[in-house]
């Protein structure tokens, strides 16, 4: 082929934005990359380290549209610095896995493209490049896919940063995806791709794992000494894992002392990825405000869990304990509160029992003698009164 012709080819794929496809003797597809001749290395080239030369040659990679690897590494015995490096395209060998035995449709990894760069070091401390291969048995990246090939993407120190500042704020994984990308006015520009966040994010989590426990308690030490009255407690099981743990503020310990006359107990709210079940207790001040007294994480709803978090309630809080506490229909719950707060008086939260209206009453009964009930419920002054509605409530309901 001329030189004529060669130069005619690369202006068509310049228009298709693909790199230069040539022909050689053998008649096998043969990919060279069309880039500057400031980016392309050359025989002879020297470098400081090897961080400088492996910097050249991805951006040489990236301009050329491939990723490349480090295929073979040679060190000195006695120093074991390292002598010779050898940088290859990421598709250099053959797969050893035969189409038949693929379980999943993906692009091929290994093409035996013989594209590589041999550095050697010299006797000035340099490192030299020896060898360049530029040809490549495979169809190169165009410009607008280039981010997407894995030597030229990563998940940089200051997105690493980012995203785990958005994790502790509660920031979906897409989300942050979503304000990565308008920062960075395209999501080509951001360096790395959906996978790689939620990889990173993985990988976190991993490494944090068997740990949040030990976190915990340094975060509750770490508040502690800003807030010498915050009080907590962790209890954990004969194999030393979380089992109940209890705290409060110096805030919520005195709106306990305050406005702590009813407590209002609830244990719905078991939606965190430990499967631990979220137990806040809960008060209004005088301006209907809801205060928060204290809070626990329980691994079960057993009597002696209750009982457990009672207690603690009563040690950590300044006054006597509350005349009143309203929780839903448990009867572990109803148990712990006989036991431990006996003097306290127990109520069940009227929402709770609102909700079952529709369970034992059918649609129509329930639709038409609405109003009934609701009267009966919110506008009875004394307890006669009540029972009275009540009565009549249920004879027109038959």
């Amino acid at each position: 082929m001329s030189v004529e012709q060669l130069e005619a080819n690369s202006d068509c794929r310049r228009v298709e934005d693909i790199s230069l496809l040539s022909h050689s003797k053998s008649m096998d597809d043969v990919y060279i990359p069309q880039v500057a001749e400031n980016y392309k290395p050359k025989v002879g080239q020297e470098f400081e380290s090897i961080d400088g030369i492996h910097e050249f040659y991805i951006k040489y990679a990236k301009e050329a549209g491939f990723s490349i690897r480090s295929s073979s590494t040679k060190r000195c015995k006695g120093t074991n610095e390292v002598v010779r490096i050898e940088f290859v395209c990421f598709k250099e060998g053959v797969s050893s896995i035969k189409d038949g035995e693929r379980k999943r449709c993906r692009g091929m990894t290994r093409e035996n493209c013989k594209a590589k760069l041999a550095v050697v070091r010299s006797k000035t401390g340099k490192f030299v490049i020896t060898v360049f291969v530029e040809e490549h048995s495979h169809p190169l990246s165009n410009p607008r896919r280039v981010h997407l090939v894995r030597s030229h993407r990563s998940v940089s120190e200051a997105k690493k940063s980012l995203t785990l500042q958005f994790s502790a704020a509660n920031v979906p994984t897409h989300q942050q995806i979503s304000i990565l990308e308008f920062e960075a006015e395209g999501i080509e520009n951001i360096g790395c791709t959906k996978k790689d966040i939620y990889n990173h994010e993985a990988k976190v989590q991993n490494e944090l794992r068997g740990q949040d426990a030990e976190l915990l308690k340094e975060y509750f030490l770490t508040e502690q000494e800003k807030d010498p009255c915050f009080f907590f407690k962790i209890d954990v099981d004969d194999d030393g894992k979380l089992k109940h743990c209890f705290w409060a503020d110096s805030v919520s310990r005195r709106a306990c002392g305050c406005f702590g006359d009813v407590v209002v107990f609830d244990t719905t709210y078991n939606t965190n990825q430990y499967g631990m079940i979220f137990a806040p207790l809960m008060g209004v001040n005088n301006h209907g405000q809801t205060m928060l007294f204290a809070c626990a994480f329980l691994s079960d709803e057993k009597t002696e869990s209750f009982v457990w978090l009672f207690e603690l309630l009563k040690d950590s809080m300044p006054t006597n304990n509350s005349k009143m506490i309203i929780t839903d229909q448990d009867l572990a719950m109803t148990k712990a509160i006989v036991q431990s707060l006996p003097n306290t008086f127990h109520t069940y939260c009227s929402w709770h029992i609102l909700e079952k209206f529709s369970t034992y009453l059918n649609a129509i009964t329930y639709r038409d003698f609405y109003k009934d009930f609701q009267q009966c419920i919110w506008e009875s002054e004394c307890p006669e009164e009540f029972e009275k509605k009540w009565v009549t409530t249920i004879e027109k309901a038959s």
